[in-house]
């Protein structure tokens, strides 16, 4: 296994992935995941949906809340592409995310394969403790104060800024597409909601924090054929750029295949407590 630095994550190859995989290598994937936060293991070839989902188990239970696709290879995993006969469209341009941030604990882990590559269409990465790191002060301290609602209907409450539970970095839950209300001050006897145009600012500013040091901070992965990526979803923040969705007749068809990983720390100020 040769391992490769990146601007972001490393890139891994001189494994098969489509192989049965020693027990080491797989303990040793697992730590590296936390270490550079994202894997990008390449010329993986045709990952089968089986094998994707046994590789996944790797890393804790799996959890299906997103659309089937009447394409997808397993039930338990999403296939997105630009044709809509192929896979679930528009897919991962809502805005920066984490999977599964209107969850109790989010996702773990997200788990990406390519089936088929398009001309054109990236998937972006920024590390939120390097995001977090380069916030002026002011801005560090406003966010410390701030909690995401994704549904206000649901009464779940995640603090923007926590450490993460495996690694106590620093790090961010939030969806810029999916987050219905902030909260000030959560739990406080100041706490206060955010209105919509409150709402829709904070967002704005989150949003400008990420892109005005793009150069330095965002990885713009170019997908390869035969691309098998393992991203710590809890550290990291993702985003399809809008090439991904443009028609197959201008770019080739786009097929993403993706499973996601149980949660099992809710996103607390607090120690981080389990389900």
């Amino acid at each position: 296994m040769d391992l490769s630095l990146l601007k972001l994550g490393a890139e891994i190859r001189g494994i098969k992935l489509a192989d049965t995989v020693p027990d080491k290598t797989i303990n040793d994937i697992k730590d590296l995941v936390h270490k550079h936060k994202i894997l990008i293991f390449r010329d993986q070839g045709i990952i089968t949906g089986e094998r994707h989902v046994e590789i996944s188990r790797w890393f804790g239970e799996l959890e299906s809340t997103f659309y089937r696709h009447s394409r997808s290879p397993h039930p338990d995993v999403f296939r997105v592409s630009n044709d809509e006969k192929e896979g679930c469209t528009n897919v991962g341009r809502t805005g920066w995310h984490i999977d599964g941030s209107f969850l109790e604990a989010p996702f773990s882990f997200s788990i990406y394969h390519i089936v088929s590559v398009p001309k054109m269409g990236n998937t972006d990465f920024v590390p939120f403790d390097q995001l977090i790191g380069s916030l002026a002060q002011e801005m560090r301290s406003e966010w410390d104060r701030l909690w995401i609602v994704s549904d206000r209907r649901s009464g779940l409450t995640h603090p923007l800024i926590y450490q993460h539970p495996i690694t106590g970095q620093e790090t961010l839950c939030f969806h810029l597409g999916m987050t219905e209300m902030f909260v000030w001050d959560f739990d406080t006897d100041h706490a206060r909601m955010t209105d919509w145009p409150e709402t829709m600012e904070i967002l704005k500013n989150i949003h400008q924090e990420i892109i005005k040091n793009k150069r330095e901070l965002i990885y713009s992965h170019k997908w390869e054929e035969g691309d098998f990526i393992i991203s710590d979803n809890l550290a990291l923040g993702h985003e399809a750029t809008p090439e991904t969705q443009w028609h197959r007749s201008d770019v080739g068809l786009r097929v993403l295949h993706r499973t996601t990983i149980r949660g099992t720390n809710v996103p607390t100020k607090h120690k981080d407590r389990t389900r």
